[in-house]
């Protein structure tokens, strides 16, 4: 996943994190040198789409322009990181 907008400096990737956590999704999450942030997320197709519904939003401060999701076989992640 690609979010673009206003999602750097807004806790936009430690929000996600922990959400991600919650609901037991495996991944990862780190800034782009374009200013976007780019995500990997493994789990139950329902807490996957919750989470992507949720990242269409963000946390406070965050203004999301544009979203762009791609489904790719599972890549066997472990945990959730902050890269």
């Amino acid at each position: 996943m690609i979010v673009r907008g206003h999602v750097q400096g807004v806790s936009f990737r430690v929000a996600t994190r922990e959400r991600a956590r919650s609901r037991g999704i495996a991944g990862w999450i780190r800034n782009r040198s374009d200013g976007g942030v780019e995500a990997v997320f493994e789990g139950s197709e329902e807490d996957v789409r919750s989470l992507v519904d949720w990242c269409r939003r963000g946390p406070a401060g965050a203004g999301v322009e544009s979203l762009d999701v791609s489904w790719e076989p599972l890549r066997g992640e472990d945990g959730f990181a902050i890269r």
